[in-house]
């Protein structure tokens, strides 16, 4: 009965040494998260996305042919350049029937995953928020998109699973 209670407690903290080692451990699901907050005092859409740090630098790299280091990188301003690009060639919203044009402000890495951070400036209160998130389906063909709007006091969520990436939210 003891080795199989260590088997047990030993294999789930290997993973997480493994999964924090330079190369990890694949991960065995392939999820992002888009926050997407209305800012009603300064009328603007605050966006993030959360992505998983190893599997991001694997689609830029896959996209943009260049070697990317999110982490550590060598030149911030070229790295910034490639997540911008690749967050407005993914992440599509259109408002009130209105294509939103994003302000890129930046990423940060937390823990395993990088938040890239977006804002539609000039964003009055909404009443339709129509979504097009194909962010990592370039890579993954079993990737899910979580996407969490707050609009008014008033949070909706969806699930997006590959292939399915447009939604519409009224608010």
């Amino acid at each position: 009965m003891a080795p199989s209670f260590y088997k047990w407690l030993l294999f789930p903290l290997l993973g997480l040494v493994l999964s924090s080692a330079k190369d990890p451990v694949p991960h065995p699901f392939h999820v992002s998260v888009v926050e997407i907050n209305h800012n009603a005092a300064d009328k603007n859409l605050e966006i993030s996305c959360k992505i998983f740090t190893d599997d991001f630098e694997r689609v830029l790299r896959q996209n943009y042919k260049t070697r990317v280091d999110i982490i550590n990188p060598t030149d911030r301003a070229a790295v910034d350049k490639l997540v911008s690009d690749y967050i407005r060639s993914h992440l599509v919203l259109t408002v009130d029937g209105k294509p939103a044009e994003f302000s890129y402000l930046g990423y940060e890495r937390e823990d395993d995953a990088i938040y890239s951070y977006v804002e539609v400036p000039n964003t009055p209160l909404p009443k339709k928020i129509d979504i097009s998130n194909k962010l990592m389906y370039d890579l993954f063909d079993d990737q899910t998109n979580l996407v969490h709007v707050l609009v008014g006091g008033n949070r909706k969520s969806s699930k997006l699973e590959y292939p399915k990436a447009e939604i519409s939210l009224s608010f």
